[in-house]
């Protein structure tokens, strides 16, 4: 059975107990290598120990760490926001319930392998696409409000700020001063443009700062950063530092600015630009509008110079003739068709009366019928002593067969 005492309420650790379990737990841990921010850094007179805090260059974490002065000078002399990678072990002082860790070895992280570190990121990225050009969204012409990212009371954001206004003096911002220089740089950016990003009134967001170092331009080859911006649905104005300067941020954004005040011109369009270039078509719009005005009258008095246009009647008169002959040609033809058509009928009609039965029994023939109504042709067929019934011209008589 496990001899550990049970941890109930009514028998609680005692404060050195817990302190030094935890001591006890945290003893059994190795040695590890951690990089970061050295801050805070404590040389006291006469003694052998330096203290510092080593903090994290994208978040707001850091942890306190201490080490041998002999290992702290057999480097090149430390300031402050050095970046440094240390292998140290973590120990629990018991006394006052605190967590350090002893450095055994520091490197100082030099600026050639923080470029090696942003090459091989940059490459990554490049991989996955991030810096196709088919994945950049185009700016707004005119947009509704502008979302601006900048140090607090930096003069990157005011050139953003003054020279938007000044080509666009209407044009709105809404404004995010963040830390953009230290360790909570990647964090306070990645919140403001988050949130703007969720903004519907915002249409495209401009993210700057002034120059500076390369070290200090570190948070915006952040990877996380740089990926949240990737994902934005927002398009992206990167204006970082100065020309020379080329942050990854700059690969990642939909138009990168050379200047903070680059970006101030590019965002919105020039105010009297475009009124002059509304003044210069409305003036070729008038030019025009004029010249066909005048092309169609010039036609319409060149058409009004035509006989016809003088003498209108002309077509009424010239139409009457030809109508008149046409009725003329219609009546002729029409009578003739009427002439050909009586002859014939007449013909005809002298045919059928000369064909006509009635005409045989007004010649004097009869029809001789026996009394069913059977027509007698032949003398054989007729018996002595047989009524008969003879049909003439005009009326029927009867007769009986000898």
């Amino acid at each position: 059975m496990s001899s550990e005492p049970v941890n109930q309420a009514d028998s609680p650790f005692s404060v050195r107990a817990i302190s030094e379990r935890i001591g006890a737990i945290i003893d059994t841990l190795s040695e590890v290598w951690i990089e970061g921010e050295l801050s805070e850094i404590n040389v006291r007179p006469g003694s052998p120990t330096i203290f510092m805090r080593l903090r994290d260059p994208s978040a707001d974490m850091s942890i306190s760490v201490r080490c041998f002065k002999n290992i702290f000078d057999s480097i090149a002399p430390l300031e402050q926001n050095a970046r440094v990678v240390i292998r140290s072990k973590p120990t629990w002082w018991t006394k006052n319930g605190s967590l350090s860790f002893n450095i055994s070895e520091i490197r100082q992280v030099g600026v050639g392998e923080l470029m090696a570190r942003l090459e091989a990121l940059k490459n990554l990225l490049a991989s996955e696409g991030l810096f196709d050009q088919g994945r950049k969204l185009p700016l707004p012409f005119l947009p509704n409000v502008v979302g601006l990212i900048c140090g607090r009371n930096s003069d990157a954001g005011k050139d953003v700020v003054e020279n938007a206004k000044r080509r666009w003096p209407g044009v709105k911002f809404e404004i995010r001063e963040v830390a953009v220089a230290s360790a909570l740089a990647v964090t306070e950016v990645s919140t403001a443009l988050a949130e703007l990003d969720s903004d519907k009134n915002v249409d495209v967001i401009i993210i700057t700062r002034g120059g500076g170092s390369f070290e200090d331009l570190l948070p915006f080859s952040d990877e996380s950063l740089l990926r949240l911006v990737a994902d934005c649905k927002t398009p992206i104005i990167s204006a970082i530092g100065h020309e020379k300067d080329a942050p990854l941020l700059d690969l990642v954004a939909d138009w990168r600015a050379s200047t903070p005040t680059d970006a101030g011109k590019r965002v919105v369009p020039d105010m009297s630009e475009e009124l002059a270039r509304i003044s210069n078509l409305q003036d070729r719009s008038n030019r025009y509008i004029q010249s066909r005005i005048e092309f169609e009258l010039a036609k319409l008095a060149s058409y009004m110079e035509r006989q016809i246009m003088r003498e209108p009647e002309l077509i009424i008169s010239t139409r009457r003739d030809v109508i008149k002959e046409l009725a003329a040609r219609s009546h002729r033809s029409m009578s003739s068709a009427l002439a050909l058509g009586r002859e014939e009928i007449s013909g005809l009609r002298t045919q059928v009366r000369t064909l006509s039965p009635q005409a045989t029994l007004d010649r004097g023939y009869c029809v001789v019928q026996t009394s069913d109504g059977s027509v007698v042709r032949k003398a054989s067929e007729l018996k002595s002593g047989q009524r008969l019934r003879l049909r003439l011209a005009q009326g029927e008589v009867g007769a009986i067969t000898e």
